[in-house]
């Protein structure tokens, strides 16, 4: 009976010989391992590994034992502790000479003690205020300036400090709220002052929000502000730059993973034409391509563009989830079209993939009558261009998003969709502040 109890009710020794009164520790130790030797390593010991809980929770925790109405074990439970657990941290964080319960018993003591007990009680409150506004102080620094959790408001600014004391003063004093974050006094309504004054960029930092939104994340201050200057918000670099961090608008960094399509020399590889010659005069004179991999839970995908040197459009591009001869031949295919009513012969760059060097791509290459270039072996650089773009697209697309629930088919339309944002939408500062195909238009190359 005694080991069924202890099996049915958490596996938890004391509790059973607690309940039960029998027997006595060590012996029900016994009576499990010879009943149970599966769980001998529970019985024996509890490992020592267990991530530590955060401040904030221990906080929470000591504050609902000390103005609880029910039990400490349901309430340790509750937080999926034990209840001496639940007491250390009681006894950490306020002391051990403190009750643990606020609740008043019928047989009250005499009245020096009872003075004495009140005077606890009070400076219970106290401590559990205090708590209460140091964990309120960790919520609001990450809610309102995006701060990690159990940051140290020593550590923020005397503006930040400001933020955080007014979104509590309807709950706290203004004494104790200063004292807790570590500001003058004469400092908070220094900065009060100057948020009462009216923000002179308060439109400019919604229009910057939704640009910086609708371009997925990825506009730095440079084009942000050329950005805003179509839209006749004429601002310095710098102001954009500081209304940018105020607002957390951060750009993600690039991370660094390449797919590799090399085989070997499956035939002779042309000269290399353009020689990190990355400039042209006119469009459809230079080419690059090539393949990169995206890699999410729901498998792989493969992206095959052709890049125009003239000015980084994307002018065909095939996704799959194969990288075969199809994925490379059909993106050609595309391009060679946008030039077969032209008597443009470009200049196609490709590194030695084994894609680019099959008969299909051959073949359809000397139809075109276009000429090939491929980088030296082992030499990124020679096709930096089209690397960087495949940089962009991954910085701007890939890496700051959580791809966990999304389909292949999902991912290959909005990696479809940013491509098409990419060519119409998307400034390039080489370009004037312009799109590939806003520039192309200035030009007057395109309706």
């Amino acid at each position: 009976m005694a080991v069924r109890h202890y099996l049915d009710h958490g596996h938890c020794i004391v509790h059973t010989v607690k309940v039960l009164g029998y027997p006595c520790r060590d012996l029900l130790a016994t009576w499990i391992g010879e009943m149970h030797p599966e769980l001998r390593v529970q019985v024996v010991g509890r490992p020592d590994q267990s991530a530590p809980r955060p401040q904030a929770l221990k906080h929470e925790a000591v504050i609902a034992l000390c103005t609880r109405e029910g039990s400490a074990e349901a309430l340790a439970q509750e937080f999926g502790v034990c209840r001496p657990t639940l007491y250390n941290w009681k006894n950490q964080l306020l002391g051990a000479d403190i009750p643990a319960s606020m609740k008043r018993h019928r047989d009250l003591p005499a009245a020096p003690e009872r003075q004495e007990l009140e005077r606890q009680i009070e400076e219970l409150r106290r401590d559990i205020r205090r708590l209460q506004l140091e964990q309120d102080l960790l919520k609001k620094a990450n809610e309102l300036i995006k701060k990690e959790e159990g940051i140290s408001p020593q550590h923020l600014t005397n503006r930040e400090k400001t933020l955080l004391v007014d979104a509590l003063r309807q709950t706290y004093t203004l004494a104790e709220l200063l004292r807790e974050v570590g500001l003058p006094r004469s400092s908070y309504f220094y900065h009060r002052a100057r948020f009462d004054i009216a923000d002179r960029y308060v439109e400019v930092r919604r229009t910057i929000t939704e640009i910086f939104e609708r371009n997925h994340r990825c506009y730095g201050y440079r084009r942000m502000q050329a950005s805003l200057n179509k839209q006749s918000v004429n601002i310095s670099e710098k102001v954009v730059q500081r209304l940018m961090k105020q607002e957390c608008l951060v750009v993600a960094k690039p991370k660094r993973r390449r797919y590799g399509s090399y085989l070997g020399k499956i035939s002779p590889a042309p000269e290399n034409l353009i020689n990190r010659d990355f400039q042209a005069a006119a469009p459809n004179m230079k080419w690059l391509t090539d393949i990169t991999e995206f890699h999410i839970p729901a498998g792989k995908v493969y992206l095959s563009p052709m890049i125009d040197y003239f000015d980084g459009m994307v002018i065909s591009w095939s996704i799959g989830t194969r990288p075969d001869a199809e994925l490379a031949n059909s993106m050609l295919d595309t391009a060679i079209e946008s030039v077969a009513s032209r008597s443009e012969r470009p200049v196609l760059h490709s590194d030695r993939g084994a894609h680019y060097r099959w008969p299909g791509w051959l073949s359809r290459i000397a139809n075109a009558g276009l000429t090939r270039s491929m980088s030296r072996k082992a030499c990124c650089a020679d096709n930096a261009a089209c690397e960087g773009f495949f940089g962009r697209l991954k910085t701007e697309l890939f890496y700051p998003h959580n791809w966990q629930s999304v389909s292949i088919e999902q991912f290959i339309q909005t990696l479809d969709s940013y491509i098409r944002w990419y060519n119409d939408k998307r400034i390039k500062m080489s370009l004037g502040s312009l799109s590939p195909v806003e520039y192309r238009r200035s030009l007057g190359l395109i309706a």
